[in-house]
């Protein structure tokens, strides 16, 4: 039987501020979770926070849904408000949320490195997120489609895959 001890890691800013990191306010479905963290682990993603209030990174269907990527991907629970006081030393990494109402990602000019800003499942993104990211940004639906909103894990893939395929072609 495979034995790992749950780390407790401490965020570097100084390096997250190199960096493209990803910050998720009140998840509640584990598999949403697991499935979130193993796709940063797919595009490169080192650090992943959580406000407090998210689901366990250890709970069973997490781990399930992360296919090992646990082990690899840095997974941060804090409060939004600390985690602005933590960045605000850093002027020049870009703060990115994810809103319905955003500027259409396919045709915004995208940073290399920041953090992008995702909202709960049901709610979307608090005020007190939305109102400390100057750069807000959307998925765009493709044709007339009737459905209101993306699963926030498929958004967060869609999303990473977006910012590193500019990334690569830089």
């Amino acid at each position: 039987m495979l034995e790992l001890e749950i780390p407790n890691y401490l965020p570097d800013f100084h390096a997250v501020k190199n960096e493209l990191s990803l910050f998720f306010e009140d998840v509640r479905d584990p598999g949403n979770l697991g499935t979130i963290v193993r796709t940063a682990d797919w595009f490169g993603i080192e650090n992943i926070f959580c406000s407090r209030e998210s689901v366990d990174l250890f709970n069973p269907k997490t781990i399930q849904a992360s296919m090992g990527s646990f082990a690899r991907v840095k997974v941060h629970y804090t409060d939004p408000d600390q985690l602005f006081r933590e960045i605000k030393d850093f002027p020049d990494y870009p703060l990115m949320a994810t809103l319905l109402k955003g500027s259409n990602i396919y045709e915004t000019e995208l940073p290399s490195k920041g953090m992008i800003f995702f909202g709960n499942e049901s709610k979307g993104l608090s005020n007190i997120i939305s109102d400390n990211c100057p750069l807000k940004i959307t998925i765009p639906p493709m044709s007339r489609s009737m459905a209101e909103s993306l699963n926030l894990a498929i958004s967060t893939g869609i999303i990473c895959s977006e910012f590193r395929r500019r990334s690569y072609s830089k």
